[in-house]
């Protein structure tokens, strides 16, 4: 069995270690400007409406920032509203843990053009692999730290109310207040790069492994012929 095995995993290793066609270098290295242009749009939009807010109070998260509609106020007026139920104060610092997420989509895109320069199939199943890594850890974070914030309230604030996680996706009911929390644009373009990623690295998995064993047949010397 072990002889059969050994070719297969050669042919296995051989093919990680092919490189990747032309036309998924060219679109992975395209793919890098959506991610580039995250920094630049909110990842996620956390939106508050109460009968004495008409106009109602808005959050939005980016990759290194966050910000409150009508001009910024409304960040002061959702952290009044947290320090009467003895939620923590909503600013960059305690948001500290979300630091590496600027960080970790930069090493993203200079993987990304590195594979498409010199990279292989290996390299951008690596890719794949560490972007898979990173989303899930970033979106596992922020439900986190949604759960934190509603559920480490301070038993001496003025407003007592049951432990809570905010809305994380979708609309929820908190008091008199309905929360409505959806991804925005900043995620959208993540999402355009994870998708990208995943359809190159299947093209290669189909069409390139369909290429790699026609090569290694064509160039298999034919079997000899023995005379009658």
């Amino acid at each position: 069995m072990s002889r059969h095995l050994h070719p297969s995993l050669d042919a296995f290793y051989a093919f990680l270690d092919r490189p990747l066609f032309p036309v998924s270098r060219l679109i992975l290295a395209a793919l890098v400007i959506p991610l580039v242009l995250v920094f630049t749009q909110p990842l996620w939009k956390i939106e508050m409406q109460a009968p004495q807010y008409p106009q109602g109070l808005q959050m939005e998260i980016y990759a290194h920032k966050v910000t409150g509609g009508h001009g910024g106020k409304d960040i002061a007026e959702i952290n009044t509203l947290n320090h009467y139920i003895g939620m923590h104060k909503i600013d960059r610092a305690e948001l500290k843990d979300l630091d590496w997420i600027p960080f970790a989509l930069g090493l993203l895109a200079i993987l990304a053009l590195r594979c498409a320069a010199i990279g292989n199939v290996r390299a951008l199943l690596d890719l794949v692999v560490l972007t898979s890594y990173v989303s899930v850890v970033a979106f596992g974070r922020f439900n986190n730290k949604l759960y934190v914030y509603g559920h480490t309230l301070d038993p001496e604030a003025p407003f007592k109310l049951p432990p809570f996680t905010p809305a994380i996706l979708g609309k929820k009911q908190i008091a008199n207040f309905t929360t409505e929390s959806w991804p925005q644009m900043g995620s959208f373009l993540v999402g355009i790069f994870v998708v990208g990623l995943v359809a190159i690295t299947l093209w290669h998995l189909i069409a390139g492994r369909r290429q790699a064993v026609h090569e290694l047949a064509v160039a298999a010397p034919a079997a000899p012929t023995v005379p009658a």
